[in-house]
């Protein structure tokens, strides 16, 4: 190989030729960002050239080429091996200075096209300079032959192109059109190229590879589409567009790489990974089932099984295209519960289905194996981790001996599946706080799915009806629902207690269009309400005289029975393990507690779903049990004659001062390191990314976003932030948003209904993952307003990831007189009162602070 640096005029030389985008390159990809930093590259060079100051040339990056097949003497052809995305978007770059300059400069138009971009007296495809892969072929072709009013949507092709438009006419805009041709010179003269020339007999694909660490890494699906056309010599642009090309054009990169994962799956390879496809599926090429090398047929074969896949895992991942209502229900619930870990089981049962040897109600009934596997687990709050390895294994596992549906309900019933059976669903119906665990939506779908058991004959229309989860008792309870509950409270238990204990079990949780309206308010108000709702199971509850423990728990039952009959239970006999009561779920969070915090009993038993005095006596007798000893009681004392289990470490108030719990004058820990029973649940789960619906971070929106004629989300924010604050308070806080705006920030509003909420973002709106934001505030449903820190967000944002820049921001937000946030909630969402905001210093400190914040998050963007 011989390489030099050039720069893209040398390049193109002004004369005929052809630079061919080989098969296997991925399509053109280059978004806004990219585009971006390559303009500003280009003003600087063209700012220079207008100074005329001699300065260095910007390095661009490398071209690698290689002698094309249909190389000929007088008509050069190179195949693009590396640097398609440079070389693309320099010409859409050199076509959008042709358009902008050609009604006042024809000549110079004609010259760029000329000299850059087609081969004059050529015809067909050879009239391109450069052509790219078949997908982007029209696009850029019709760029070539002249200006476009209309882009196709999604198409990046058109979008680069669009994007110098505009930045032209910025420029064009401060300058003038001898400015413009500077651009020109700047891009064709003044960014550099390294070019890598192979000669015929390299091994292109391994260069290839082995230069993929510039630009944008290449997925694990880009990697095999270029393995697998550099193996298609002579039948690579027949078998592109029969098979590729509609494959492509059905699913995203994303899915296209997901489905070949799941095509070595559905083969057997139970163990790999989807970080390892590449690798793993040119091992089989190279091998080959006895030893012998891949052949044109095989390759052939392999891509026409991934087309023939591909309309099966639409079905998946596009549930409305299945024909069949009864499938189609059951993969629309398994969509809405995003379980993606099920798919290799899902596309099993459809490729069964598809061969003949499943028919409509067989594959309904393994899909409710499927279905009932994930919910059960997650009532009984079973952890996720191993989700991927079982679901994974289900083709290699399933048994031969008997039918599909008989075989895979055998196989999640095994031995550590835990499939929990119906007395463990039943118990944890009653006791487990339902409401903290898994995501929103799975939870609404529960409930969704209880309601429809009701057979109601006018069914509630759920994808247009706007629901979400209520509390009949609710989270904030007056003096009257407390009253209620403490002519049934255990001995040694509080109405507290109870009220705790039972407030986030789904006997307690229903659907409702009407939140705002329930609210907080006695139960005999909310039951007007609920009688007239159109869900059976609210009509239910309004007809109960009360709402207390008893009717609580009766309708947990009710609700089991239920559960009992839509999902399934696992096949005993099997080998599985019973479960005790989950005490490890204690072992594990206790385990997690970090530095500096300590919990009470009452929040560990309704984090666990047990009660205080079940989980004081376990602790008392348990040995070995992390931190038992940081479990204290409500008041943050020490429980009356407290023993430490197994060896004798001393006084516990002097251990737990060495593990940076902080104690008052009355003898008891700070109340500020307490973890309650919902940080616990985010201390272990992570449940950040989505919000209870009734505070609803689930999505945010901007201001102006909300629908004609009706209240705003940042109107309602501030309408519940004055029902329980002070004026100051709620000026304060209005002050503190128009303040984060300025920064370049904006307000986003959760869209809940009885406690909504705003949002401090940077970035893009979307919700969780788009953007990033330090803080949310609360109105306070009863009691005052609160911002919260959420620290656990940003230990998964950049550059946040660092603990060090959290510490930061921790020590700077206690700086506010009256905020005191311990070091141990750092991986948590510790809150402050908004009311702190009132006094002015405070508000200047918390702006500087968002100042910083902004700053760091700005700084990591540009590296």
């Amino acid at each position: 190989m011989q390489a030099k640096e050039t720069v893209f005029a040398d390049l193109m030389q002004g004369r005929t030729q052809q630079f061919q985008v080989p098969l296997y390159q991925r399509t053109y990809s280059w978004s806004e960002k990219q585009l971006a930093q390559l303009w500003n590259d280009v003003l600087e060079q063209a700012e220079l050239l207008d100074s005329g100051a001699s300065a260095s040339t910007h390095f661009l990056g490398s071209v690698v080429l290689a002698p094309s097949p249909q190389n000929e003497a007088t008509f050069p052809r190179w195949l693009v091996v590396d640097g398609q995305q440079r070389l693309t978007t320099l010409s859409l770059a050199l076509m959008a200075i042709r358009d902008h300059i050609a009604e006042d400069k024809p000549d110079e138009a004609e010259r760029i096209d000329e000299e850059y971009l087609i081969n004059k007296r050529k015809r067909g495809d050879e009239y391109f300079r450069l052509l790219p892969t078949q997908a982007d072929r029209p696009q850029f072709a019709t760029h070539v032959r002249g200006p476009l009013t209309e882009r196709t949507a999604r198409d990046r092709v058109a979008a680069a192109y669009q994007f110098f438009r505009r930045k032209l006419d910025e420029a064009d805009a401060a300058a003038g059109t001898q400015d413009i041709l500077h651009i020109e010179q700047a891009i064709t003269s003044r960014l550099t190229l390294v070019v890598v020339s192979a000669e015929r007999g390299d091994n292109v694909h391994r260069i290839f590879e082995s230069l993929n660490n510039t630009g944008l890494k290449l997925s694990q699906a880009d990697l095999l589409r270029n393995y697998l056309f550099m193996c298609l010599p002579t039948h690579g642009e027949r078998i592109y567009e029969t098979y590729w090309l509609p494959l492509q054009a059905s699913l995203t990169n994303d899915e296209l790489e997901q489905l070949m994962w799941l095509q070595l799956v559905l083969d057997g390879d139970d163990r790999v990974r989807r970080q390892d496809l590449y690798a793993a599926q040119q091992k089989r090429f190279e091998g080959g089932e006895r030893g012998k090398g891949r052949t044109e047929a095989d390759i052939e074969t392999y891509i026409r099984e991934l087309h023939r896949r591909s309309a099966l895992f639409r079905k998946v991942i596009h549930p409305e295209e299945e024909s069949a209502p009864a499938v189609r229900g059951h993969l629309r619930r398994l969509h809405d519960w995003q379980a993606v870990v099920t798919y290799p089981a899902l596309m099993l049962l459809l490729e069964r289905r598809a061969s003949g040897e499943l028919d409509d109600e067989e594959t309904v009934r393994a899909l409710s194996y499927v279905e009932s596997f994930l919910v059960r687990r997650t009532i009984c709050r079973v952890n996720t981790n191993n989700l991927n390895r079982i679901f994974q294994a289900v083709p290699a596992q399933l048994p031969r001996e008997v039918p599909v549906a008989d075989g895979l309900h055998q196989l999640l019933s095994a031995d550590n599946r835990q499939w929990p059976a119906d007395e463990e669903l039943r118990d944890k119906i009653r006791t487990a706080p339902f409401y903290q665990y898994g995501r929103p939506s799975q939870r609404k779908l529960v409930l969704q799915r209880l309601e429809e058991s009701f057979e109601h004959p006018e069914p509630v229309a759920f994808d247009e009806a706007r629901l979400t989860i209520e509390h009949v008792m609710p989270q904030s309870p007056g003096d009257e629902w407390l009253r209620i509950l403490r002519a049934e409270v255990a001995e040694g238990e509080s109405p507290e207690d109870l009220h705790s204990r039972l407030q986030h079990t789904l006997g307690n949780l229903t659907l409702t269009g009407v939140n705002a309206e329930l609210s907080n308010h006695p139960f005999e108000r909310k039951q007007g309400l609920l009688n007239g709702s159109h869900l059976e199971m609210n009509r239910r509850i309004a007809a109960t005289g009360r709402w207390g423990s008893a009717e609580i728990l009766a309708r947990a039952d009710d609700l089991a029975d239920r559960a009992i009959g839509l999902w399934p239970a696992p096949l005993r006999g099997v080998g599985r393990a019973e479960r005790s009561r989950d005490w490890s779920l204690a072992h594990q969070v206790l385990a997690a507690l970090p530095h500096g915090t300590w919990t009470s009993y009452g929040d560990l038993a309704a984090y666990i779903g047990s009660g205080p005095q079940a989980v004081g006596n376990h602790l008392a007798k348990a040995d070995g049990v992390a931190n038992a000893y940081r479990v204290l009681n409500a008041d943050g004392k020490v429980a009356d004659g407290f023993r430490w289990t197994g060896q004798d470490h001393g006084d516990v108030r002097v251990r737990l001062g060495a593990d940076g719990i902080h104690f008052t004058a009355t003898g008891a820990a700070d109340a500020a390191q307490r973890l309650t029973s919902r940080d616990l649940a985010l201390l272990v789960v992570g449940t950040e990314e989505e919000e209870d619906e009734e505070g609803g971070v689930g999505e945010t929106a901007r201001a102006g976003a909300d629908e004609p004629g009706v209240e705003t989300r940042a109107a309602r924010f501030l309408r519940q932030l004055a029902a329980d604050d002070t004026p100051a308070t709620v000026a304060a806080v209005s002050e503190l948003i128009a303040g984060w705006e300025r920064l370049g920030g904006w307000a986003g509003h959760g869209d809940g209904e009885v406690t909504t909420s705003a949002f401090l973002m940077l970035g893009s709106a979307g919700g969780p993952g788009r953007g990033i934001w330090p803080m949310v505030l609360y109105p306070g449903s009863g009691r005052e307003g609160s911002a919260e820190v959420v620290f656990q967000h940003l230990a998964k944002r950049e550059p946040f990831t660092e603990r060090s820049l959290r510490a930061e921001l921790l020590c700077r937000i206690n700086e506010l007189e009256g905020v005191s946030l311990p070091q141990g909630k750092l991986e948590l969402r510790p809150g402050f009162r908004l009311s702190v905001l009132e006094d002015e210093r405070n508000r200047e400190l918390l702006m500087e602070t968002l100042g910083w914040f902004r700053d760091r998050w700005e700084e990591s963007r540009a590296v």
